[in-house]
């Protein structure tokens, strides 16, 4: 807020707890020059209808699955994220993730506050040991990477995959070997999923997927829910044909407390705060807001996804 009144600009916020309806937001931003949104806002052709004096949207995530960019850029509208800031906060979260399910640390914390721990146990509340297995990141970019830095203080063997293979001196950076996607579900220990949400990964780990796992794996997802074919790692789970499932983002999100899934004692569920941190919120804030003063000064912002195709277009 102080970075946008500093620029002069005049501010009117959204204050509740929920999202703003489509009504809301169109009633809200009716004649705003400019947009700050959150991943719950959707921007589409018939909001850019709506709001026609709008030059500028900025998306407070790395992800823009809520934004048309293309009907952004046909329309002159200049689309911003925050990426990069977040990068070491969500791939710290991975690991918590996966630790959380090998040691079963929610489960145990659980029966701890309701009285059920009684003794110590021999046999109680047995987890998978990390170090020395492998590691399988789906989606290979600034985040994945990320989370391959911190594999090597497990001596974990890296696999990857990706649209196409990265160059070699990053795979050796990071001690990562590119495989097929299917090579990759049947090999690791642990499967992170790290892709953007767009048409080509909407679904992109179902039940053949899933199949293709061991019994002893590790699904993590910090990415988008709709990734995961929901219903088919439901079934996955309760059947135990994976160890368990560690996601920070569901579909449908926010998920309801009757879903299966949450019934599913081998499944560990966060409510989509990956990058919750005070300094990367914070960060992610800020960039925000100055990819928004950029952006309606007609300055190239610090990080645009269509400045230079608008430039292009003059």
């Amino acid at each position: 807020m102080r970075i946008l009144e500093r620029a002069g600009l005049d501010v009117t916020v959204w204050s509740h707890e929920l999202p703003p309806t489509r009504e809301e937001l169109v009633h809200l931003a009716s004649g705003a020059d400019g947009l700050l949104t959150l991943l719950t806002d959707r921007v589409d052709s018939a909001l850019l209808e709506a709001l026609p004096n709008l030059r500028a949207v900025s998306n407070m995530a790395v992800g823009y699955d809520n934004i048309d960019v293309h009907a952004c850029t046909a329309r002159g509208v200049v689309v911003c994220t925050t990426p990069d800031v977040l990068t070491e906060t969500t791939a710290d979260f991975t690991w918590a993730l996966i630790f959380a399910v090998a040691r079963r640390v929610c489960e145990a914390a659980a029966d701890v506050r309701a009285g059920r721990w009684r003794t110590w146990e021999p046999l109680g509340y047995l987890g998978l040991d990390i170090a020395g297995k492998t590691l399988g990141i789906v989606g290979f970019g600034r985040i994945g990477q990320a989370v391959a830095r911190r594999a090597r203080g497990f001596s974990m063997r890296v696999l990857y995959t990706d649209r196409e293979r990265r160059p070699a001196e990053v795979e050796e950076a990071v001690q990562a070997t590119f495989v097929p996607l299917d090579d990759l579900l049947r090999e690791s220990d642990v499967v992170t999923l790290h892709v953007p949400l767009t048409p080509a990964t909407r679904g992109l780990i179902g039940a053949p997927q899933l199949a293709l796992m061991k019994r002893t794996s590790i699904l993590i997802n910090t990415a988008r829910g709709a990734v995961v074919d929901t219903q088919a790692l439901v079934r996955a789970l309760e059947e135990r044909r994976l160890w368990g499932a560690g996601l920070d983002v569901t579909d449908p999100e926010p998920i309801p407390p009757e879903h299966p899934l949450l019934r599913c004692p081998n499944a560990v569920v966060t409510p989509h705060i990956a990058s919750a941190s005070e300094h990367t919120r914070s960060r992610m804030a800020e960039l925000a807001a100055e990819n928004l003063v950029a952006a309606l000064r007609g300055e190239r912002p610090p990080k645009s996804l269509n400045w230079d195709q608008l430039w292009t277009k003059g």
